[in-house]
Parts: C-alpha cells; sequence; structure tokens
C-alpha cells in the first residue's frame, strides 16, 4: 500500500510539473477568436455547474411572485443584461457573440437553473466568464428582482417583455415638454431621460405596480443629492449606481429638476381594502413615533416644513417605503448621512410597524393634513 501510494504521488507530481511547463510554454491559445479544446470546455463547465449549485444549496427563495418585484427585474435586465444575454425581441450585441465563453442567449435557457442558482449567479458572477458580481454586494436584495424576472423569461414573447422592460407606454416621440432640457449643453439629456422613464416615467409617478418610487414633486435638492450618491455608491444600489455612474453632474441636476417639476402626476387609486385600525397606526407613528420603543415621529422630519435634504412620503408607494425601512433597519441602505440618521430611527420598528406606517403614507397626498384621513 505504501508502494501504491508512493507511485500515485509521484504520478500526480509529474502531471503538476507537467501542467505547469505546458502553462509557462505559453502553448495553449488564450485567444478569444479560437474556441476552448473539447475537454478544456467540458472541465470548465462541469467546475462552474457544480460550483454554483454547491454554494446556492443554503439559499432559500423568497416568493417571487409579486409583480412589483417582476417589473423591477426586467428593468435592470434591459440595461444590465440584455446586450450580452439577449431579450424575446431582440439578439445578442454583436461584440458579445465573440466572447470566450460566449454569454448564453437567456430566452429558453433559464428552466436550466432553479431561483436560487439565478440568485446566487446574479448576486456573486463568475470568475473567467465576463460575468460580474453584482455592483452593491450590500443590496442582496436585488438580485432577487432579477431572479423573479427571469423565471419568467423563457415564455415571454416580445410585446411582455417590452411592456415590463418600458413599461406601459412606449417611449415618446414628442419632446417638446422637455425643449428646456435639450438646450442643456453638456450631454444627450433627451436619451437619458427616456431611459429613466422606462421605470419611472416622464412624469415620475413610476407604475401602479409600486416597482419604483414616485420621484414626482420631490425637492430638487433632495432628488439632485439622491443620484449623486447612487453614482458615488454611498447610497447603494446595483440598480441605480450603473445608471448614474456615467452621468455628470450638470445632467443629475437636470433630471433632479425636471423631476421636481413634475407636481401634477396623477396618483393611484386609494386601495378601499386596506384595514382601518392599521392605516391608523400608521397615522400615530408618522405623528407621534412610538416614544416607548424609541421610534421617533416621522413628521418630524418628512413634514410639510422639512429640510430641503429630507424626501416627501406623501403618496409614496407603500411597497417602496416598506423595502426602504427595512434596509434601513438592516444596515444595507447606504453611507450618506440620512442613511446613519434613519437606520437608528428604524432599527427598532417592527414588521407590523413597517407595513402601517408605509400604508399611511401611501394614502396621504400632499395637500392633506398628515393625519389619517377616513
Amino acid at each position: 500500500m505504501r508502494r501504491m501510494l508512493m507511485i500515485l504521488a509521484g504520478v500526480l507530481a509529474v502531471q503538476a510539473v507537467g501542467g505547469f511547463l505546458f502553462a509557462w510554454s505559453g502553448l495553449y491559445s488564450v485567444a478569444a477568436s479560437k474556441e476552448h479544446w473539447p475537454p478544456v470546455y467540458w472541465f470548465l463547465h462541469m467546475a462552474m455547474r457544480n460550483s454554483i449549485e454547491t454554494h446556492s444549496i443554503m439559499i432559500d427563495a423568497p416568493s417571487l411572485d409579486d409583480p412589483a418585484l417582476i417589473r423591477r427585474g426586467a428593468g435592470h435586465y434591459e440595461d444590465g443584461c440584455a446586450p450580452c444575454h439577449g431579450a424575446p425581441d431582440s439578439p445578442r450585441n454583436p461584440i458579445s457573440r465573440h466572447m470566450l465563453p460566449t454569454p448564453p442567449h437567456l430566452p429558453g435557457r433559464v428552466a436550466d437553473w432553479t431561483p436560487e442558482q439565478l440568485y446566487w449567479i446574479t448576486l456573486n458572477g463568475i470568475k473567467y466568464a465576463g460575468m460580474p458580481a453584482w455592483p452593491a454586494q450590500a443590496r442582496d436584495d436585488e438580485p432577487w428582482a432579477v431572479a423573479a424576472f427571469l423565471r419568467r423569461l423563457d415564455d415571454m414573447d416580445g410585446a411582455e417583455y417590452r411592456r415590463l422592460a418600458f413599461g406601459e407606454e412606449a417611449p415618446a416621440e414628442d419632446h417638446s415638454h422637455m425643449a428646456e432640457l435639450a438646450a442643456k449643453p453638456d450631454g444627450p439629456i433627451r436619451d437619458v431621460l427616456d431611459n429613466c422613464a422606462r421605470c419611472h416615467g416622464y412624469d415620475g409617478a413610476g407604475d401602479n405596480s409600486g416597482a419604483f418610487p414616485r420621484l414626482s414633486g420631490q425637492n430638487a435638492d433632495y432628488l439632485h443629492e439622491s443620484l449623486r450618491s447612487y453614482a458615488a455608491g454611498t447610497r447603494f444600489s446595483g440598480i441605480m449606481q450603473p445608471v448614474t455612474s456615467g452621468l455628470d453632474d450638470g445632467v443629475l441636476r437636470a433630471l433632479a429638476d425636471h423631476y421636481a417639476g413634475q407636481s401634477e402626476a396623477p396618483y393611484p387609486d386609494r386601495r378601499a381594502e386596506d384595514p382601518p385600525d392599521l392605516l391608523q397606526r400608521g397615522a400615530d407613528l408618522a405623528a407621534a413615533g412610538d416614544p416607548q420603543q424609541g421610534v421617533p415621529a416621522c413628521s418630524g422630519c418628512h413634514g410639510a416644513n422639512r429640510d430641503p435634504r429630507y424626501p416627501g412620503l406623501d403618496g409614496q408607494h407603500a411597497g417602496y417605503i416598506a423595502d426602504q425601512l427595512r434596509l434601513w433597519k438592516q444596515g444595507k441602505r447606504g453611507t450618506t448621512a440620512l442613511s446613519r440618521i434613519m437606520e437608528a430611527a428604524a432599527r427598532d420598528l417592527t414588521e407590523d410597524q413597517i407595513r402601517a406606517v408605509s400604508l399611511h403614507y401611501a394614502r396621504v397626498r400632499p395637500q392633506e393634513a398628515s393625519a389619517f384621513q377616513p
């Protein structure tokens, strides 16, 4: 047995030395113009597949049927994924088809992976494959939106894809309402706003799914600072950072001014099924907080006479408010001064309180009093 082990060790040592010398010689071509040798391709694909399956074993997928989650994932897919992986109504970028390994055309291929595996790939990326990790690693919630969308991709036609990725309305051809933006000399503001409008709408109201925050009527200074924080990575978001980081400050200011001026954007109808007792609890939290739990009143910073650094919450989508409160509670919202203040304010909120105050603010309109209106 000892002799066999020594022979085996010798064989492995020779193979290791041989492999090193082969790599050192440069005989193996790493050119992207040539395919891997079939054994090499098989080995790399096997290693990738098994690694993803192993590392995703302990992940439990949440419910991925929320329309807002799917819509949010579609909005990111169009910008961040479709150029390499294609879409139901468009092929991959020609450049990506000359990468090795070639990024797969995902429509029709997603069923090869479980939701947990799709999430792990989106969050962590894949080494040496051109697949990047999620830009904001602290936002491990965002890749679930991509996974939720990908689960629907195999059976999706072009019309459904465009509705999810571009919103209910096609990009506007009439830009007359943006004449003042078009005159800016520091970048193609129209094209940038067209991209923003896919998710937020031209009027900043978003859509009825609540997938994206309502921007219309917010203070321009707050919107500008938020965009700058996204671009700098101090407000965490793997969805917003890539689309803002390449824009100069003049463009960000123009976008902030545009959405701040959309004060007439319509609000969705109030939901009659919201429990009155829960709404009242939310109104009480907004007005007075919960002193026993150390929760301050929301109106202290977000009321009518608020500091321009703070956003207005009246009419904001309930799901968005709830998501942000959970992020602050977990310390995953960012490293800005506002984040530090809100982390302290949200630390002791219960899930029931988060739901109550979110539903309350979703029903209130800016012209109304902050108290609950039955």
